[in-house]
């Protein structure tokens, strides 16, 4: 979003009903430094272009200077880690009609990221927490390649998620995303945490624990594009997808994030402004 736009009524009722804290950059230095970027696993990462002519920079959201980032780059997804939360900023990939159809089994093995740079987590940090492991990139999306699936279970790709929505809403949204991918061809997605000014948190190393979710879908190989946002809040129950969803522009002034960037700038104004739910099968 190349500038600021009114907050839908539909985001005044999410933002009371849902989500009554601001998005944390509590943990920001007062003067905001260059984002890090971690080195080894980002080569060539802007050059890559999909089978479906789909863009992989269209993944990576504006840099974020106020609040702590440090960008790494997957096989399946690209994140921009938080160290203060101990979980990422976001995370962002393509997912084309192809990739769908990979074998590689899940790997359930939760372990820490080798690039993060700063206080490393461990999988029993969410032990008797009472909250999931939850992924952001799913492993059921990254069955196309062995490395991919591995790395989906790095702790950077993971926040604390109640299992109800882990393995409720949050799931179909999931398989929703997966279905998109395979009638489009391709659906480039970006999704994360949003995070209050004072989060709960668990584990010995204080990983920050999420008032709600975020997620923002474009269908970009199709006549005409399309796009659509969600936000999901950190609570028990099962509601309509059509229920979370939002304009994207809205998800950025809930989340302070600007998505799909490389777009054209009126392109990108037109689709972040619009929801169509029906052109979603919504």
């Amino acid at each position: 979003m190349k500038r600021k736009y009114v907050i839908l009524p539909v985001l005044v009722g999410v933002l009371i009903v849902w989500y009554t804290r601001e998005a944390d950059t509590s943990a920001v230095p007062a003067s905001p430094a260059t984002p890090v970027d971690t080195g080894a696993a980002t080569t060539e990462i802007f050059a890559e272009v999909d089978p479906t002519h789909c863009p992989a920079d269209l993944k990576i959201p504006a840099r974020l200077y106020d609040r702590e980032e440090q960008i790494i780059r997957h096989t399946g997804f690209t994140l921009s880690y938080n160290d203060a939360w101990r979980i990422p900023n976001w995370v962002g990939y393509v997912l084309t009609r192809d990739e769908l159809d990979g074998n590689e089994e899940r790997s359930n093995k939760f372990v820490p990221d080798p690039l993060v740079v700063g206080v490393e987590t461990h999988t029993k940090d969410y032990s008797h927490s009472g909250y999931d492991r939850g992924h952001m990139a799913p492993a059921a999306d990254m069955k196309w390649s062995a490395k991919a699936m591995r790395e989906s279970f790095y702790l950077s790709n993971i926040c604390p998620q109640l299992h109800n929505l882990n393995a409720g809403d949050w799931k179909e949204l999931e398989d929703c995303g997966r279905n998109w991918a395979r009638q489009d061809g391709a659906v480039v997605i970006v999704c994360g945490p949003v995070v209050g000014k004072k989060p709960a948190r668990i584990g010995a190393n204080k990983i920050a624990v999420p008032d709600a979710f975020f997620k923002v879908i474009l269908s970009p190989i199709v006549n005409p594009m399309r796009a659509i946002g969600f936000v999901m809040p950190q609570q028990k129950g099962n509601r309509p997808l059509r229920s979370y969803a939002l304009t994207v522009d809205s998800v950025e002034s809930l989340t302070g994030i600007d998505f799909f960037t490389a777009l054209p700038d009126d392109v990108e104004q037109q689709l972040e402004s619009t929801l169509d739910l029906s052109a979603w099968g919504l």
